[in-house]
């Protein structure tokens, strides 16, 4: 039984997945913040003036797997949604003004 469960999680640490940040919307002055969590590291990223749509892949593997985007619009304001989708599951947020923030995350 113990055999059982310890080759679970060895499988589950060596399976890679695929993170996908999509960020949509009229907002033109976008601050992106995305992170990613991979064989028990967490990289953080932060692009300023982002174009819209972007979007960006990323691979992560370990135990632990996910992180987190976050999306701000500027002080011209607008409307701006986030989707991550990771393993199956797909987080969504919307957003609308100057200075406002969509979070996905939880995945």
């Amino acid at each position: 039984m113990i055999a059982g469960v310890a080759n679970e999680v060895d499988k589950e640490t060596k399976r890679e997945i695929t993170v996908t940040y999509e960020v949509t919307g009229s907002a033109k002055d976008v601050t992106i913040t995305y992170s990613t969590y991979s064989d028990g590291d967490l990289s953080q990223n932060q692009l300023s003036d982002v174009e819209l749509p972007w979007r960006k892949e990323e691979k992560t593997k370990g135990f632990v797997k996910g992180g987190t985007l976050v999306v701000t619009t500027g002080a011209s304001g607008g409307k701006i949604s986030c989707k991550v989708t990771a393993d199956g599951t797909t987080r969504t947020a919307t957003a609308s003004g100057k200075f406002a923030t969509a979070t996905c995350d939880g995945f």
